[in-house]
């Protein structure tokens, strides 16, 4: 009779040795996302920088419609992605300001200009992460205002 002992899987190796980086898992994406917004907003959680993604990601999902929608749901990691889709498109646009306060309202002890550093936290990230020709798409969507918000400066046309 003949035993079988487990081995460790084998792992790849990159040239010099180095064994290659395992397959990400599938929510990657979203841990990064959820990184990079703890970064940027200084949240001292990861659970804080999860909880604001959900809710302006919620929020500007209400406001983004057509194929800037789709396109922007597309490129999230798909627990944004989910966030983004699942919102009722909103029937009165909002200016900057309006969105900001929106947020705060969804958002327990928040004012007007800690919403406002969480939107921002939020939506500056995400240039890097879906690239910029999306996101000029998606402002030309949203009233004048928005562009600060995702860490963009505003021109007005002279």
């Amino acid at each position: 009779m003949t035993t079988l002992t487990p081995q460790k899987p084998a792992t790849a190796k990159q040239a010099g040795g180095v064994p290659a980086p395992a397959a990400a898992p599938r929510n990657d994406g979203w841990h990064r996302l959820i990184d990079a917004v703890r970064e940027s907003g200084q949240y001292a959680t990861r659970s804080q920088a999860e909880s604001v993604t959900r809710v302006v990601l919620s929020a500007l999902g209400g406001h983004v419609v057509g194929d800037e929608r789709v396109d922007l749901a597309r490129a999230l990691p798909e627990e944004a992605a989910r966030a983004v889709a699942s919102q009722i498109p909103v029937t009165r646009e909002l200016t900057a300001a309006e969105f900001v306060d929106s947020v705060a309202a969804r958002i327990e002890g928040a004012t007007p200009a800690t919403a406002r550093w969480d939107v921002s936290s939020v939506l500056s990230v995400l240039p890097a992460l879906v690239g910029d020709a999306l996101i000029t798409r998606v402002l030309a969507q949203l009233p004048p205002g928005y562009a600060l918000l995702f860490g963009r400066a505003e021109l007005s046309p002279a």
